[in-house]
């Protein structure tokens, strides 16, 4: 199986200069956990905003609704840093893999942004319920 049988939902991405409160609410009505944040003028995938994080950031005071995303956002590292690509062709023990070890195999991760081949376009955020909701449904 792969993870294109997860059948993850699109990525619902926001940008850096919009309101947290408008990036929240778009992620509760779809119940997400994970927005991806994209630059305006490339749509480059610069970072993520994860939710349950940002709800926790709001009540100790950190940000306030009426910020920008950018200042709540987790920004991707350009330089110096590996990233593993996901795509829908991804084995799911790959997947399981990364969720419990990352790329270096010591930093577990929550959620992994699904991309084409070429990582130019963003086709899903699969996370590491999606892939356990999966194992339970899956016959034996």
């Amino acid at each position: 199986a792969t993870v294109e049988d997860l059948d993850p939902p699109p990525a619902l991405s926001t940008k850096p200069t919009e309101l947290i409160s408008h990036a929240l609410m778009n992620a509760f009505e779809r119940d997400y956990t994970h927005l991806t944040v994209i630059s305006e003028d490339t749509r480059a995938l610069l970072g993520y905003l994860n939710i349950p994080r940002l709800k926790e950031m709001l009540k100790q005071g950190t940000v306030r609704e009426t910020d920008y995303v950018e200042q709540a956002m987790q920004k991707f590292q350009r330089s110096g840093k590996i990233y593993k690509v996901i795509t829908m062709d991804t084995p799911l023990e790959e997947l399981e893999a990364f969720f419990t070890g990352g790329v270096d195999g010591k930093s577990s991760q929550d959620f992994a942004v699904v991309t084409d081949a070429n990582r130019r376009f963003v086709l899903g955020v699969a996370t590491k319920g999606d892939l356990e909701e999966f194992v339970k449904r899956r016959p034996a």
